[in-house]
């Protein structure tokens, strides 16, 4: 029989203000999960950047398939310049790192296939369905899973975050490097990000590090912008 085959995808980078995010995806035969348990595989949040780091070879050696995928603050701010949301761009992208993972395996190996996805949304039947708009074969919607916290429930899911974070993490390196400013995580709850933005929000020299639909760079930058755009921004950080 066949090994049950597992692809998981995960996200890094989601609510930042500088930098870009990033999607990846894992494929590994089912019967590895208890070695990469074993070797520490997890949730990267769970884990230090120094451990996850540690693990980039190993998860890579493990797998027979993986890719990521970095989505800049632009096409964040322009929704691929479609107008998706973040949700959406998320789907789209995820659907790119099925279309490609799905290459590598066989047709045998499809019948015993399960695609885990961490949902980014807090209504996963309708991101599937988002989701199932960009996947080129539409019989594997019976293969894939979106769920909550997937990261911490599924070892494969938690190899693909700990690669994408740690891909986020090198691009934000990058980034610093090139400007010659450390500041800090991207973050809006960092505060030597916050004091980064007040002094260079409107840096023109540095257009493209920022997510200027986010309302932390809007009010950075003085940009004028209405109650209700506001509230939405706010409520699309909560749900970040």
């Amino acid at each position: 029989m066949t090994s049950e085959i597992l692809i998981g995808i995960d996200d890094a980078g989601r609510g930042p203000v500088i930098g870009p995010m990033c999607l990846a995806g894992v494929i590994i035969r089912k019967e590895s999960e208890k070695e990469l348990k074993e070797n520490g595989i997890a949730d990267s949040k769970l884990l230090s950047p120094k451990k996850r780091e540690s693990l980039i070879e190993f998860i890579k050696s493990k797998s027979f398939g993986w890719k990521t995928q970095l989505i800049t603050p632009n096409e964040i701010d322009t929704g691929f310049g479609e107008g998706l949301n973040l949700n959406q761009v998320e789907a789209l992208v995820a659907a790119n790192i099925i279309n490609e993972l799905t290459l590598r395996i066989t047709e045998e190996q499809r019948k015993n296939l399960k695609i885990i996805l961490d949902c980014p949304s807090i209504n996963t039947s309708s991101w599937k369905s988002q989701l199932m708009n960009y996947v080129r074969d539409k019989k594997l919607a019976s293969n894939i899973i979106c769920e909550h916290k997937a990261d911490f429930n599924h070892v494969v899911v938690g190899a693909a975050s700990i690669l994408a974070k740690v891909t986020r993490d090198a691009e934000i390196e990058k980034i610093k490097q090139k400007i010659g400013i450390d500041f800090g995580s991207g973050y809006s709850s960092d505060p030597k990000t916050i004091n980064f933005l007040k002094e260079h929000a409107n840096d023109t020299k540095l257009k493209g590090i920022f997510r200027e639909s986010w309302s932390t760079w809007q009010e950075a930058a003085g940009k004028k912008f209405n109650f209700k755009d506001k509230e939405d921004k706010s409520k699309q950080a909560r749900l970040l």
